[in-house]
């Protein structure tokens, strides 16, 4: 009598997998790559996915980079639903589906340690490497953005926006080449390894070394330009030495 039911359980996992926010996420990138590959030409944005790069306190994961002569784009994708709502500034958004509201962590912050983790990788002025973030799925942003948060293919728009050169064909290529290989293993266990370290870097007590002279880290708050109001984690032993990191 239960014969005619064996499909039932790998439907079952197979609708569980596609709402999963593994599946989600891997889709929203699958997406971005998609516009990339017809309105980024590759010669002129080359293209690096899915980049984990080491930092002091284990390491981040970027979803895309384009390398280009108008600048470096490290993008941060959102596959999501419903309306979305938030601040530059605040430290968490709120997704509203229906009835039901969730809050997210910001993801201009969350971009910012990938920016910083590059800016402490390449040798480019910070000014050239810049924050996108995209939301990709059904979602509708319903509060008023900066211009780096997009939707669907509104993050290639604002990418070409960008019209001055400000990199040599050499510095582009050498910092396409440092970003290869300075990242690590785009494997199963790179990722399962990253996060773990999320995990643990959950932990309010968490302490952070200096990669550096070896002092403690200490979380600070940026009070000018662009990125005021994020926090990063800057040396203890400030002003001799100055290494700094995203605290995202």
């Amino acid at each position: 009598m239960l014969r005619p039911l064996w499909w039932v359980i790998p439907v079952a996992f197979l609708i569980g997998l596609i709402k999963s926010p593994w599946f989600k996420g891997l889709f929203g990138e699958a997406l971005v790559k998609a516009a990339a590959r017809f309105r980024l030409p590759a010669e002129t944005y080359r293209p690096i996915h899915n980049v984990t790069l080491p930092t002091p306190d284990g390491s981040t994961q970027i979803d895309h980079i384009f390398v280009s002569r108008f600048g470096i784009f490290v993008v941060e994708t959102k596959n999501m639903k419903g309306w979305i709502f938030g601040d530059e500034h605040q430290a968490q958004w709120t997704q509203k589906i229906y009835r039901k509201s969730f809050r997210f962590q910001n993801p201009l912050r969350q971009n910012y340690k990938h920016v910083k983790a590059l800016e402490n990788s390449l040798d480019v002025p910070a000014e050239v490497i810049h924050s996108v973030v995209v939301f990709t799925g059904s979602a509708k942003v319903k509060t008023r953005m900066p211009k780096n948060v997009t939707s669907g293919g509104g993050y290639v728009t604002y990418i070409k926006s960008f019209q001055e050169v400000v990199l040599s064909d050499a510095e582009v290529q050498e910092a396409f080449t440092k970003i290869q290989s300075g990242r690590l293993a785009p494997t199963r266990e790179t990722h399962r390894e990253h996060v773990a370290q999320l995990k643990t870097r959950s932990y309010p007590n968490a302490q952070r070394k200096c990669p550096k002279c070896g002092s403690s880290m200490v979380l600070r708050t940026s009070k000018r330009g662009k990125n005021a109001g994020n926090q990063f984690w800057g040396c203890s032993g400030y002003p001799k030495c100055k290494v700094v990191q995203g605290g995202g």
